[in-house]
């Protein structure tokens, strides 16, 4: 990673700017990014609007970065759109001595496949940080930061004002910003960042009551009102205690941009909601017994983790499957998550960056989890952790990383290898 916006500037020139031609949601957080663009996306496909999403990363297949009106687009469509951006990258890189990183290529690549299909509104989710992410060379509709916390601090900075600083780099003068429930500290950063811009600063919270009514580890039911609306009672499977504060965030977008003349029917908000999926947070794949995958890999995505088990009545007998990459805090995520847990199942995870099973056992147990295994495979944990939940109602949880989740998911929906029926087999009802 290179953070700074000159290349991607370069390689968007070349391509005619592509990021000029629609209207941009603009997304950036700590946690619950990923949660709110799916929901906008939903909402806004709902109400009928043609809308392109790019979000990061994706778990099974690349395209999932990529969705034209709610639906992944097709490979050759991105084959196509990859082979012009290369083309471009490769005179790039060989005329001025530079070198396009991942997320840059896949930027542009999202930004050239939304302006062919006609796109003219895009919801759009930042990488890492704001202020110098490839994403922020967009001019957005409006800008939304969802809760900040310290991660990746190695880039953004060690104190989480340094890191609502970089985050508050999306806000454009001028231009409505949406801030959902944050820190005094990180309000005031966000706050005197916004005076600057002269950007109106709208809190999600002053903005939108939202109740959550009854749910499951399936779904939930909640009740939303804002200050121009009451809604119906609507049923979402997005099932996790902080997909409620994700969603004022969202519902609060939703309504800025209602204001700015994106009409949104309260009958867009009941669809959208109800049809919203986002893999591999607080996701359930199996009922016998309950397996959760939660793609949470800092302390305070752990921390709303936990209450959501606790919230769906999971206080204990908890059998963790967990990797972790070797820049993450896991020591103080193991920790916040420890009381909940009876066993652990230490993996490496396909990632160079991951840390070794044994390193991930070592940390476990320095966490205060007391019964821990290393384990040769993930396939393995997940095996082990589901017989012995089988054996006294316990629930398995597979957290640590998006990455193990996104190897996880692949065992349950099987895939070409066909190994996920296996794993499904006593799951309980088809999921």
């Amino acid at each position: 990673m290179k953070p700074g916006l000159e290349k991607i500037r370069l390689l968007l020139d070349r391509l005619d700017n592509p990021q000029h031609t629609f209207a941009a949601v603009h997304i950036a957080g700590t946690n619950g990014k990923g949660s709110v663009a799916a929901i906008c996306d939903s909402v806004l496909c709902a109400a009928g609007y043609p809308v392109g999403r790019y979000t990061s990363p994706h778990l099974n297949s690349i395209n999932e970065r990529f969705l034209i009106n709610g639906a992944a687009v097709q490979d050759q469509t991105l084959i196509a759109a990859a082979e012009t951006v290369m083309k471009e990258i490769e005179i790039l890189e060989k005329n001025k001595d530079i070198q396009i990183t991942f997320f840059e290529a896949m930027t542009a690549i999202a930004f050239l496949l939304f302006r062919d299909a006609g796109m003219k509104l895009v919801v759009l989710e930042t990488g890492l940080g704001g202020c110098l992410d490839a994403t922020n060379v967009v001019e957005p509709l409006i800008s939304v930061i969802t809760r900040v916390g310290i991660d990746h601090s190695e880039w953004l900075g060690d104190t989480i004002e340094k890191i609502a600083s970089e985050k508050g780099g999306i806000i454009k003068p001028g231009r409505p910003v949406v801030v959902a429930e944050n820190s005094v500290e990180v309000m005031a950063v966000l706050g005197n960042y916004a005076q600057r811009c002269n950007a109106p600063l709208i809190s999600a919270v002053e903005r939108v009551s939202l109740t959550r009514v009854s749910g499951d580890l399936s779904s939930q039911i909640i009740k939303v009102a804002t200050d121009s609306r009451e809604l119906p009672k609507i049923e979402t499977p997005m099932s996790a205690r902080f997909d409620l504060e994700n969603s004022m965030a969202a519902i609060c977008a939703l309504e800025v941009l209602h204001d700015l003349g994106v009409v949104i029917s309260d009958e867009a908000f009941v669809k959208g909601f109800s049809q919203v999926q986002w893999k591999g947070r607080f996701q359930k794949v199996c009922n016998k017994p309950v397996v959760i995958l939660d793609g949470a890999h800092n302390p305070d995505a752990a921390s709303a983790l936990r209450l959501s088990l606790k919230q769906c009545g999971i206080k204990d007998h908890v059998y963790l499957v967990a990797g972790f990459c070797g820049e993450k805090n896991a020591i103080d995520f193991l920790k916040k998550m420890q009381a909940l847990i009876k066993s652990g199942y230490a993996v490496a995870i396909d990632n160079p960056r991951s840390l070794k099973a044994g390193e991930v056992g070592a940390l476990m147990r320095s966490s205060g989890i007391r019964d821990v295994a290393e384990s040769a495979s993930v396939k393995e944990a997940v095996e082990n952790a589901m017989q012995c939940a089988r054996e006294d109602g316990g629930t398995v949880l597979v957290t640590g990383s998006l990455f193990l989740v996104a190897e996880v998911l692949e065992l349950f929906e099987g895939g070409e290898s066909g190994q996920g029926r296996r794993l499904n087999e006593g799951c309980g009802k088809k999921l």
